[in-house]
């Protein structure tokens, strides 16, 4: 089969370690967080097809196509979505090698990696490649506050991510004081994320830490 073939070539090629930055220390929230940074929290779409039809003609395009950056970072996503945990790391790994750290693409497949990991099962691999878009830029994202919110209650330092959710609420009030607009903030998040953020808000509102 030629997505069998191609990813089990794409393993061999990519035996590289995972895309992500070694351990980073994250740095403690600012005040606000105004920086849409919009080109990083993206998905990662080379071809317009879905579901197999995607895989099958990503497949196809990096059988033919030395470098595809993008073509190899939205088959790593769809691979890590059916559960193929190994072969979407490394063809993540060979996208992240494809491309230059300048690059807008790079931010966003380091986004979309970051998330894959988190959804895999893997917080704490999740939370450096999200240090690693962090520190490779010097803005305050709006990303930042509710995503290390997540990670950082899913790793079980809750303190942290109270401080990270605070960070958010400061920033916009009117939009994280309460859950009521998580589908309308965060549309492409799952609902599980959602709930995990909402946990993080309940404990936020019953006991919000001061700044600094």
């Amino acid at each position: 089969m030629l997505i069998r073939n191609l990813l089990l070539a794409s393993a061999l090629a990519a035996a590289l370690a995972s895309g992500a930055a070694a351990a980073q220390s994250l740095p403690k929230p600012n005040e606000f967080y105004f920086d849409a940074d919009a080109q990083t929290a993206k998905p990662v779409i080379a071809v317009r097809e879905t579901g197999e039809a995607a895989m099958d003609r990503l497949a196809k395009i990096l059988e033919r196509k030395a470098h595809a950056p993008t073509e190899a970072a939205q088959l790593a996503h769809l691979a890590m979505e059916a559960g193929r945990n190994d072969l979407g790391r490394q063809l993540y790994a060979r996208a992240l090698r494809e491309i230059d750290s300048g690059s807008s693409f790079w931010r966003s497949i380091n986004w979309s990696y970051g998330w894959d990991l988190y959804h895999a099962g893997a917080p704490e691999e999740a939370l450096k490649v999200f240090a690693t878009l962090h520190s490779a830029r010097n803005i305050s994202a709006g990303w930042m506050p509710p995503t290390y919110a997540v990670v950082l209650w899913t790793l079980g330092r809750k303190d942290e991510a109270l401080q990270w959710y605070a960070a958010a609420v400061r920033t916009e009030p009117d939009q994280w004081r309460d859950a009521s607009r998580y589908a309308e903030l965060l549309p492409g998040w799952r609902d599980a994320d959602r709930a995990t953020l909402a946990e993080v808000q309940k404990a936020w509102a019953a006991n919000p830490p001061a700044w600094p």
